[in-house]
């Protein structure tokens, strides 16, 4: 099984469209950073958390030929406006592709994206299917079927939904905090992959910071920054953070 961060970039990217990489060297290649996205690739299911905007382009960086779920962390733009993309796989295999969210997110993909859920056009029939999201999420991987367990944590003003994979590996890529009585659920786990957006206070993400000291909390085996603005060069972290915690960088692949 494996997991791949799509993308690791802020909502922004780097470089901006505009062409600024703030403090990242544009000489290296772990710089360029697309909008959040994330997939875990079993033998028989490939999952995708988030639909960045960027998604098209990174399905093309990674040859993935085949999305069977998508898991929604939350609704903003960052990690939402890349749904169309999704289109050519109901294409292919002719079959609606489940999509599960939240309630609030689920509300905004209806009002943003309806005519991916309806069959209103016969020449543009559904593509995906939405569902709630479930205390019992399952993938599968060969004849095993493993357990994602979704965890809200804030994210400034809303919730975002945290998928921890097979009690090994969670993801979080928006966070601002976690509430104490989940914090079982994020210890000694093989890998955390957590929300960095920069140096300074954000209200809505954690800084270099709130970051370091909730994996001193969770304490584990190996950790991954993303959701990384311009702020913050890829040799600049590696420089400062210990040995066991890795900036993201787009293509990034986990062998669990």
């Amino acid at each position: 099984m494996k997991f791949i961060i799509l993308g690791c970039g802020s909502s922004m990217g780097v470089p901006r469209p505009d062409g600024f990489f703030g403090n990242c060297n544009p000489k290296n290649k772990k710089n360029f950073r697309s909008r959040c996205s994330a997939l875990i690739k079993t033998k028989s299911e490939t999952v995708l958390i988030d639909t960045s905007p960027d998604l098209r382009q990174q399905l093309i960086n990674n040859n993935i030929e085949k999305i069977d779920k998508v898991f929604y962390s939350h609704m903003h733009a960052d990690q939402t406006h890349g749904i169309n993309d999704l289109r050519v796989f109901y294409i292919k295999d002719k079959k609606t592709i489940p999509v599960f969210a939240d309630k609030p997110t689920r509300k905004y993909l209806l009002n943003a994206f309806g005519y991916c859920f309806t069959n209103n056009n016969k020449e543009y029939p559904a593509t995906l299917k939405l569902n709630s999201i479930s205390k019992n999420l399952k993938i599968t991987d060969g004849k095993k079927r493993l357990k994602i367990k979704a965890v809200k944590v804030k994210h400034g003003k809303i919730d975002s939904i945290c998928y921890i994979v097979d009690k090994k590996l969670a993801y979080i890529s928006d966070i601002s905090d976690i509430h104490k009585k989940n914090y079982i659920h994020f210890k000694n786990l093989k890998y955390l992959i957590i929300d960095c957006l920069w140096l300074r206070y954000h209200p809505s993400h954690l800084n270099l910071e709130k970051t370091l000291k909730f994996i001193k909390i969770f304490k584990p085996k190996k950790a991954v920054l993303t959701n990384l603005h311009s702020d913050l060069d890829y040799n600049f972290l590696k420089k400062k953070l210990p040995k066991n915690i890795f900036p993201a960088y787009d293509g990034m692949t986990i062998n669990l």
